[in-house]
């Protein structure tokens, strides 16, 4: 049988933190849609928001212990400094270990990368950054995660990183907005790369204009 969720509860900045406020521990992601499935506009994130999920992402932030993130989203969403600690996936190891990320840190980063990643990159980032090698040809995300030894993991995305967070199993919470816009074209879904199969229940819904708000939780 259907259920009827509209109208669903309105979320301003107020609300925010009390709507997000049992967010439980394990891997949250935090990611955003067009109704279309579009994970980006012009190739970036952030013109899918709005005011209200930009809330939502600090309010998240603010209750992790640590900011997981792909090091591809790193470079295109021009990471900065962060309130609390950010650990990048990376096998490449491709990253400017002289951009304001890392020079400006208010927390060390941490770079999750395997044994196959060049050395002298590990070496250049070692400077700035604590660099774990978790895995021989692929970073193993469930010892990575293990290894932050912390109660609260917020995914950031991107979608590649989310879907092999799924595929590992990794997945508790998936904080969704899905904006009123629509994109086309051959932008990429929030999840790509690899088959990422998982159940989800539905655990509750927000609105702000005509923007959802989407919560999660593995099914039981």
């Amino acid at each position: 049988m259907l259920r009827r969720l509209w109208p669903p509860p309105a979320l301003d900045e107020i609300a925010v933190t009390d709507a997000y406020a049992d967010v439980g521990r394990g891997v949250v992601a935090c990611m955003v849609s067009s109704v279309d499935g579009a994970a980006t506009l012009g190739g970036v994130s952030g013109p899918l928001g709005d005011d209200a999920d930009s809330a939502v992402f600090h309010a998240l932030r603010a209750r992790c212990d640590v900011v997981l993130v792909g090091a591809d989203t790193v470079r295109v969403e021009g990471y900065g400094p962060a309130a609390v600690p950010v650990a990048v996936v990376s096998r490449s190891l491709a990253l400017d270990e002289t951009s304001a990320f890392f020079v400006d840190a208010t927390h060390r980063p941490i770079v999750l990368t395997c044994e196959s990643s060049p050395v002298e990159r590990r070496a250049a980032l070692a400077s700035v950054a604590d660099v774990r090698v978790v895995g021989s040809t692929s970073v193993d995300l469930p010892a990575a995660v293990r290894g932050l030894g912390v109660d609260r993991v917020l995914c950031e995305g991107g979608p590649s990183l989310l879907a092999q967070v799924i595929t590992a199993g990794l997945l508790d919470e998936l904080c969704l907005t899905v904006s009123p816009l629509t994109v086309g074209g051959d932008a990429t879904r929030i999840a790509r790369g690899v088959d990422a199969v998982g159940a989800l229940s539905l655990a509750a819904v927000h609105a702000h204009g005509s923007s959802l708000f989407l919560r999660y939780r593995r099914a039981a």
